[in-house]
Order: C-alpha cells, then structure tokens, then sequence
C-alpha cells in the first residue's frame, strides 16, 4: 500500500466521482480506477457501490475513509511542526549549558535571542561538562555552553571560544589566608579540599591546576554547584578553587585570586561538526558568536 493511494482513495470517496476525483488530482481517469482497484485487492474487500461514474462508500469504505482521515491528519500535522521547527522564525533550540551559567548568562542569552526571534521556544538541560557532551553526540542537544576543553574531546565537535573566567581560591573567613590580597596556589597544599565531582568541567581544570603547582589534593568533600562548594568551604570543611558567582557570601567565604599559577576557565559553545543544525539552532548559534565578540568578554 502506498501513501498516494491513500491520497486518491480519500479524494475519490470526498468527491464520489471517478472522473472529479481524477480532475482534483490531475490524473487520468484509468490510473485513478487502477489505484482504486489495486487499493481494494490488498484490503480484501470493495470498498465502493459503483453506478458509472459515479460511487458510493459501501461499509467497508466508510470504516476505511475515518481511518485514512486520521492517518491525513497526522502527517499533516506532521509537515507543520517539522515546518515550524525547522524555520529561523519558529524553530525550536535545544540548548546546553554548565549549572554555573544557569543563574546570569543563559537567561540573559535567551532574553535578548527572543527579543529578536520572539516565536523561537527554547529546551533546556543543565548538567555537567562530560554529560552534555555526551548528550550533543547522542543528538539529544545542538548546542552546548561549557567549558572549553578541545584536548579531551573527539575531532567532531567543534568549539567556538567565548570567555575567560578567573578562578579563586575560596577559604572561610577567618581562615588565616583570608586577609591576604592574592597567594599562590601551593600555600593551600596542604589543606583539604573542596572540589567537584568526577565528570564536571571545573573538577578537570582544578584538578590540572593543582598538578600544575605541584600539589597532591586531599579531596575531602565533593559537590556539584559552586552554592554547594562555597557554602561547605563556609563550614570550614577546606578550602576551594572556583569562580567568582553571584550569590556566594561574602561575610562567610574569601574568595582570594591566585598570582600562579594562572587560575582561569574558558568558556566555549560547542557542536558537532556535520550534525544537521535547524535554521533555529543555526541562528542562536550566530547569535552567540556576536553577543561575546561585541560585549568582548
């Protein structure tokens, strides 16, 4: 059975003439005969009561026609969501991004993307570096905001650079490094450490950064949002290397910056290198590219 089949069936049975039904569809009136026929033979039964030219759905047709108007429905449904999705106006993103970005940037991001492209809806999945990157090979996610890491990924995704991030060494107040303006990252050497989970970004830097400066970590605690880390460095149960963050307290933790070695995170936007962008994702894309080359971060 063949879609266009269904197509003459559902006209012929509309019109209920052999020859208005082939004038609709532009064909001859054989063919539109043969298709009909060829469509009864694989039901098994007729499904018209024939005078000349003119016809009639018996029982069987009209079973048959609600079941075809369904099946219509559907793909054509079908054709405009794929139409709506895949327009530049009308598109839908599926976006990545670091739980450090949740706060400020992405909805900054999507805040002036829609101030432009107002019809353009946005799925949103927060996770850790390793996982989003998982997910944009899977296909689950076209775009990903995350740690630049090009050393540790495969050759197809593809890296835009957006920003650099420095990164403190955070101690509790009171804490006697506290007061001091800067250190070095060896004097937390033999403190115990506050870090994150295995297969989040800032785990795999920090933990570069401490081979760096020649440091053995003792991780004693481990969590998964810089509010978490702060607030256990806060509670005196070590010391910790992240970003600088809205929200962290102040009167409670010391965010301290490093003179070696060079503390920083750069953050990048990824996708896969051949992977079908929807005209959606492909101007956000763009819009990414713009927004950081004219804030110049």
């Amino acid at each position: 059975m063949e879609w266009q089949q269904l197509e003459y069936f559902q006209t012929t049975a509309q019109l209920e003439h052999i020859t208005r039904a082939a004038e609709a569809l532009s064909i001859s009136q054989p063919a539109l005969s043969r298709s009909i026929a060829r469509l009864e033979q694989e039901l098994g039964v007729s499904l018209f009561e024939r005078n000349g030219r003119a016809i009639v759905l018996n029982r069987y047709g009209k079973l048959f026609l609600l079941r075809v108007n369904r099946i219509m429905k559907e793909y054509q449904e079908g054709m405009r969501e794929i139409a709506e999705l895949t327009s530049p106006q009308y598109g839908e993103v599926s976006l990545g991004f670091l739980h450090t970005l949740g706060p400020q940037l992405v909805p900054e991001l999507i805040r002036q993307f829609r101030a432009e492209y107002p019809h353009i809806q946005f799925q949103l999945h927060q996770s850790n570096t390793q996982t989003l990157l998982d997910r944009m090979m899977d296909g689950d996610i076209d775009l990903c905001l995350t740690s630049l890491r090009e050393r540790d990924t495969p050759q197809q995704i593809r890296w835009a650079y957006l920003r650099s991030e420095e990164l403190f060494v955070a101690v509790p107040v009171g804490h006697p490094l506290a007061e001091r303006g800067a250190v070095r990252l060896d004097e937390v050497g033999n403190e115990p450490i506050v870090s994150f989970k295995m297969g989040y970004g800032l785990r795999k830097i920090t933990d570069d950064l401490f081979q760096q400066a020649g440091i053995q970590p003792k991780v004693t605690f481990e969590g998964e949002e810089v509010h978490t880390i702060a607030g256990l460095v806060a509670s005196g149960l070590g010391v910790a290397v992240i970003p600088d963050f809205q929200g962290i307290d102040r009167s409670q933790v010391s965010l301290l910056p490093v003179e070696w070695p060079l503390c920083r995170r750069n953050i990048g936007m990824a996708w896969i290198e051949g992977h079908y962008l929807s005209p959606a994702a492909e101007q956000f894309r763009q819009f990414i590219v713009r927004h950081f080359d004219t804030v110049g971060l």
